[in-house]
């Protein structure tokens, strides 16, 4: 548990720093373009880039050891930062802000592959709550690593909003490439005991190829249920692209850059204290079912919360949703620690990462277009402002308003009626009926006998 604590923290580092440049790239350029297209396009290649590399993470965690994994995502997300940092000092002076200059790609690019990189980490913790955290404190250990995402979130969110307000792109990328250097030299002080490739724990299985998809399949359909428990929160990604496109360009309608940054840090902590919950109570004797149920309440806050443009109800409304997600990743992993054979977890993870993420930037690339160019112009303007403007309210934030009560209003629907599904009956079944998996160091070769020089 030491190590698993230790690996935590590294994790809080790792996560601060990743996410504060993205975050900070984020807030950069709709500051600088005002188009909520370019946030968009940002949002969904990050997603897209998210779903394309998680089996090929999966498969390596799979076949590597955990602390070898954990070191190959920082290092190539230093290695990428440096790259997007001599970008922009080579770069003209102004030049990178401008969409239509190439030299403003190749930078993002170099950013979104230094915080894609660090999702191998992710992948590899939490396969190590199967290896180092008993079963039976595999929800709460799953809900401290929710509090740590917590933690890094709020740290992120009100640092990077700061320092590109304050300071500029130039001082993020010395602060991001200093913070990635150290947790890579805090990660290599952390022993992890038993860290064997996860295929040896069973003699008889091989080491899968480099990029195991068909395995990862198979492993999930081998468990009934578990493949419609993931489509399931395929389709929550799906609605999830909206708030991946429009929830900061909303937010920076409402309040400056400065204020949105401590806004969502504030609310964000909301991210912790639903780790703690699951960290002290647990999930329940039905993780599915909490899954489902913490689903209904998430929906029913984003149809509330955009009902008016006023701060209060955006920071409590975000503030809810966050203390929920926590619990709902918590939920999934837990099943599929238990229901998942240790050897196949990093590619079932990555599997699950690449379906449920792979949605998300579909949106994220249709919502920022069809916001732009219909629904903000038809709530600022148009017809759906002369219906319904004098009661909903008009503008650039109402439109965007009425995307998120849409989409939330959809996810409802289907929330409740997965909850009657035979998908979630039989995941159910096979939770509740799967016992520990016993995970076995491999045996030692055996020592040749040494004949004792000790005379009779």
């Amino acid at each position: 548990m030491r190590s698993f604590h230790r690996l935590v923290m590294n994790t809080v580092l790792a996560s601060t720093t990743n996410n504060f440049l993205w975050f900070a790239l984020t807030f950069w350029v709709y500051i600088e373009t005002r188009s909520v297209i370019a946030s968009s396009v940002i949002g969904g290649s990050y997603m897209l880039l998210f779903a394309a590399s998680a089996i090929f993470f999966g498969t390596f965690v799979d076949r590597n050891k955990r602390k070898t994994s954990m070191v190959v995502s920082n290092v190539s997300s230093l290695v990428l930062f440096v790259l997007a940092s001599v970008v922009y000092l080579v770069a003209p002076a102004g030049s990178i802000p401008h969409l239509n200059q190439p030299l403003t790609w190749v930078f993002i690019a170099l950013v979104l592959g230094g915080a894609i990189a660090g999702n191998l980490r992710g992948v590899a913790l939490s396969t190590t709550v199967t290896l180092l955290v008993p079963d039976d404190r595999h929800d709460k250990a799953n809900g401290l690593v929710g509090t740590a995402n917590g933690v890094a979130f709020a740290l992120t969110s009100v640092f990077s909003g700061i320092a590109i307000g304050q300071l500029g792109m130039g001082a993020c990328l010395v602060i991001t490439v200093a913070m990635t250097a150290i947790v890579g030299a805090h990660l290599a002080t952390i022993r992890i005991d038993n860290d064997t490739a996860p295929h040896t724990h069973d003699q008889s299985a091989e080491s899968p190829t480099k990029f195991d998809a068909r395995g990862a399949l198979h492993a999930v359909q081998a468990v009934p249920g578990l493949l419609g428990l993931l489509f399931f929160s395929t389709f929550n990604n799906f609605l999830g692209g909206v708030f991946m496109a429009l929830m900061d360009p909303y937010g920076l309608e409402l309040v400056p850059v400065e204020t949105w940054g401590v806004l969502l840090a504030v609310s964000s902590s909301g991210f912790i204290v639903g780790g703690l919950i699951v960290a002290r109570r647990g999930l329940g004797l039905n993780p599915i079912r909490t899954l489902l149920l913490v689903n209904m309440m998430m929906w029913t806050i984003t149809i509330l919360f955009p009902i008016r443009s006023l701060v209060i109800p955006l920071a409590i409304g975000f503030f809810l949703y966050m203390v929920l997600i926590p619990i709902a990743e918590s939920s999934e992993q837990t099943v599929i620690q238990r229901v998942v054979p240790y050897r196949e977890q990093g590619r079932v993870f990555g599997f699950a990462q690449t379906v449920e993420t792979a949605a998300s930037p579909i949106t994220a690339f249709l919502i920022g277009p069809i916001a732009q160019a219909w629904v903000i112009p038809f709530m600022t303007d148009g017809p759906g402002a002369q219906m319904i403007g004098n009661r909903f309210g008009t503008g650039p934030d109402r439109g965007m308003a009425l995307i998120f009560i849409v989409a939330g209003s959809i996810g409802l629907l289907v929330t409740i009626l997965a909850l009657n599904s035979r998908a979630y009956k039989n995941i159910s079944r096979s939770y509740a009926e799967k016992k520990p998996e016993a995970k076995t160091e491999p045996k030692p070769e055996a020592k040749p006998e040494t004949k004792s020089e000790t005379p009779a």
